[in-house]
Formats: structure tokens, C-alpha cells, sequence
């Protein structure tokens, strides 16, 4: 569901991110989904163990290191292979801390299912720019994974989320005013976006994350392409080719396995 709700989104947020620009756009969507997520919520003065406001602060940087990097690299990275690099992060993650018979099967199948899933014909341009906050946003993946898990140990119900997410809109608001006050249509567009990505996804995976171990997750969230991939057949008429097909079964054989022993 989660994938789902950030794939979809993305898809209907193509016209909002082509006038205001890939990080503009993304930087309101946190402020409003702080907002969103507060109101709802509004955990007053919540007493937390010590060193929790700890976690909650680098929630909150990874969350917006996330997503702030990955749509910084693919200004000069094809889409397919800067959510490959950042996928290195949840699968690092998974391999380091699976515990199963198969440790470390399951994360590589998952990682070779993404680079043919991130191929599409063309040869890939490494720019050294693009690949350094690609590699970036996989080192925020894999934190905001951990600290994720952790928020929901110490914090009860959403707090976690609905805590540290100011923290990410306090360091994407000064890119809200030097991109200046789109209008009010936008603006609304861009609230509503936000429940859609980031605020659902971060409330699902939390709820994920309170089922399964780490590991597991990591190597689910291979299917994050493969996901993208076919919601771009279904909205965008972007036919998957073989290469493409054979990575979508890898992945999804990958998160199948990893459940399987979790």
C-alpha cells in the first residue's frame, strides 16, 4: 500500500513538480504533511525515554535527506538507475541484519531484479553528481529505515512519525521561500499530494515495521521499482520489456523468499 500510495502519487504530481520544479515541489509537500500530520494527530508534550528526541531528530534529517536526494540525483541520473543506487541502502540494511538460513540470497536476487528493472535499453551515464546524491539518498534509506523502527518502539501509536516530521519540514522550509509562494490552486494541489506522499507512506510503513523484522522490510522494498513499473504501463503506457519483466519476477521472487523465513 505504501509503494502504491508514493508510486500513484508521484504519477499525479507530474504537473505540480514540472511548474514548481522537483525540489520545490517535494519541500512544500513535507511542510504540509508536518501540518497535516500535527493537526490530526497532535501529541501534547508526549513524556518519551530518554535519548528518544535523539531518534526522533535523525528521523526527521533522513526523512528529508531522502527525499531531497533522490530528487536532486535524478536531475542527471535516468530515474531507473537513481532508484536502483538508493535502493543499495534498505538491502545493505537487510543483508547486515538478516539472521535467516538464506542470509544474504534474498537481498542479492532483489539487487540484481533492480538493475535489470533500472535498464531500459540505453547505455547509463554516470554523472559523478548524480551518483553522489543517489548514494546519499541510500545512506538516508537505510537510517530512516532503522530509525523508523526504533520511533516505534519508544513512541506510541504514530507519535514517531507525527513527531519527527517537523523536523524534516523545518530543513525543507527555507527551499519553500527561495522558491517563492506558488498560488493558491497549487497550493492545494500540493496539500492533497502530501497525504498521498509523504504522509500515508510513513504511517504504513510504520505499522510494516512493527510486523516484521528489518531485514524482511528492506528486501520488500526492492519491489519499489518494480511497483513503478507497472503503474507506468497502467497510466502511462510505458510497456516493461523483457530485461524489465525478468527483473520484476526477480524482485518479487526476492520479497516472497524474505517474507517466507521472517
Amino acid at each position: 500500500m505504501s509503494m502504491c500510495c508514493v508510486q500513484f502519487g508521484a504519477a499525479l504530481s507530474q504537473s505540480a513538480t514540472q511548474t514548481l520544479g522537483a525540489l520545490h515541489a517535494i519541500a512544500w509537500r513535507l511542510v504540509f504533511a508536518a501540518a497535516l500530520l500535527s493537526l490530526w494527530r497532535r501529541p501534547a508534550r508526549p513524556r518519551l525515554p530518554g535519548g528518544a528526541w535523539r531518534v526522533l531528530l535523525g528521523l526527521g534529517l533522513a526523512m528529508a535527506g531522502m527525499l531531497g536526494s533522490f530528487f536532486a540525483a535524478i536531475l542527471t541520473l535516468p530515474q531507473g538507475l537513481a532508484v536502483a543506487v538508493n535502493l543499495l541502502g534498505p538491502l545493505l540494511l537487510a543483508w547486515r541484519t538478516d539472521k535467516g538460513p538464506r542470509r544474504g540470497w534474498w537481498p542479492l536476487l532483489a539487487l540484481a531484479g533492480i538493475l535489470a528493472l533500472a535498464r531500459h535499453g540505453e547505455r547509463w551515464t554516470a554523472d559523478p553528481a548524480g551518483l553522489a546524491w543517489a548514494l546519499l539518498g541510500a545512506a538516508c534509506w537505510a537510517a530512516y529505515i532503522a530509525l523508523l523502527r526504533r520511533a516505534g518502539d519508544l513512541c506510541r501509536g504514530n507519535d514517531g512519525v507525527a513527531l519527527a516530521l517537523p523536523v524534516a519540514a523545518s530543513l525543507a522550509l527555507p527551499v519553500c521561500l527561495a522558491g517563492g509562494l506558488p498560488d493558491a490552486g497549487a497550493l492545494l494541489r500540493l496539500a492533497g499530494l502530501s497525504l498521498l506522499m509523504p504522509v500515508l507512506p510513513y504511517l504504513l510503513e510504520l505499522a510494516a515495521l512493527r510486523r516484521m523484522s528489518s531485514a524482511s522490510f528492506g528486501v520488500l522494498m526492492s519491489l519499489e521499482p518494480a511497483v513503478a513499473v507497472l503503474a507506468g504501463a497502467a497510466l502511462l503506457g510505458q510497456a516493461p520489456g523483457p530485461l524489465q519483466l525478468a527483473g520484476l519476477a526477480m524482485v518479487t521472487a526476492a520479497s516472497l523468499g524474505a517474507l517466507a523465513e521472517s
